[in-house]
């Protein structure tokens, strides 16, 4: 098996976060991604001694840029390959002597993806940050949650991933697609606010056209419908109902044996509805509620823990949860009909391949 990435050459500079995410995306396609890293391996993520399987199916190369024979490796990959992921504050490579302009004529098509929170340019470019402060600034955090408690931060999903690696790979790949006309490479710089005020573009063009309220927990997607929110049910444990549609929405009220109800889109009526549904819903188990709408149309499912996804028939089905080493991770997505990827292989120790790759590279020091 060859996933459709196979024969692109990626070399990650070593960071956290989104870049990581992202050189792990491109792995998982195929692509031959080298993450250039401190020969101690830079920060650790987890418990000492744990595999970091976000770094799986990505070969490992130990330099030190501080000394001449490291700063030449670095350059020497990057004179080799067609991408660089660079998570770094503007201009750090530059200052380090491997900033795009430095391989204008020895690598010209080489595509340079810049990966931060505020971007290459604006007021807040050389700031600090994390995910929940850039998603802070474009209005997402503000509308998760409840009316009557602080927004609640979706883990860091909406930011460095949603918005963040996501938009870095699509940047990548619209970049490799612009090199077979032009010949020539260029720098994608991808910030998370950028992404993640593109993800929220429905809730813009909503918000525009007066069909949005700006507060949490007022309107049709943030909990607000009782038709569209997370429930509890007699065990502690929730179902998720999403009976947006009048034909699901129909499906929903049989399930529950409601009559004489007002009607659906009448926002005057959602929180008496919704503690009416929450009264009902914590009559049964969550198993139960599932079951009983398993063969309706009325988008009613459990709310599963990460273990439970873990053995989650359909997702196992699917391989959107692999098995490896013993470990369930995320399978790679998304699926092809002829490329089909590889199965990612494990993390590799810092400066593991080094050797490998020079002499796959064709790299003379």
């Amino acid at each position: 098996m060859a996933g459709p990435l196979t024969g692109l050459r990626v070399v990650e500079l070593g960071g956290i976060g989104p870049g990581p995410h992202g050189a792990m995306l491109l792995a998982d396609l195929g692509a031959d991604v080298v993450r250039v890293e401190r020969p101690s391996g830079g920060l650790k993520v987890g418990p000492q001694g744990s595999v970091e399987w976000g770094r799986r199916g990505v070969r490992s190369v130990a330099a030190n840029v501080k000394t001449d024979e490291g700063l030449a490796l670095v350059k020497a990959l990057i004179a080799k390959t067609d991408i660089v992921i660079d998570g770094f504050r503007p201009g750090v490579t530059e200052r380090l002597g491997y900033g795009p302009n430095d391989f204008a004529e020895s690598n010209p098509g080489l595509i340079y993806a810049r990966m931060t929170g505020w971007g290459q340019d604006g007021p807040l470019a050389n700031s600090v940050g994390h995910d929940i402060n850039y998603i802070g600034l474009t209005g997402a955090l503000n509308a998760m949650g409840t009316p009557d408690s602080p927004p609640a931060p979706p883990l860091n999903l909406v930011g460095d991933f949603g918005g963040g690696s996501l938009y870095l790979v699509l940047g990548i790949l619209a970049a490799l697609y612009e090199r077979q006309s032009s010949g020539k490479g260029q720098v994608v710089d991808a910030a998370i606010v950028d992404g993640v005020s593109s993800l929220g573009q429905p809730i813009w063009s909503l918000l525009a056209s007066g069909a949005w309220r700006n507060s949490r927990q007022s309107n049709l997607l943030d909990g607000a419908a009782h038709f569209y929110r997370t429930y509890t049910c007699s065990d502690g444990k929730f179902v998720a109902v999403g009976a947006i549609e009048p034909q699901f929405y129909a499906d929903l009220v049989k399930g529950l044996e409601l009559t004489d109800l007002p009607e659906q889109m009448d926002q005057s009526t959602w929180a008496d509805m919704s503690q009416k549904l929450a009264a009902i819903f914590a009559t049964r188990t969550r198993d139960e509620w599932a079951a009983h709408f398993a063969d309706t149309d009325a988008c009613v499912t459990a709310v599963l823990d990460y273990e439970e996804a873990a053995a989650n028939e359909h997702l196992r089905a699917r391989g959107s949860i692999i098995e490896l080493d013993g470990a369930a991770q995320a399978g790679p997505a998304p699926h092809f009909s002829r490329s089909v990827p590889p199965t990612p292989t494990r993390p590799l120790p810092a400066g593991s391949s080094n050797d490998a790759v020079v002499a796959d590279w064709g790299i003379e020091l």
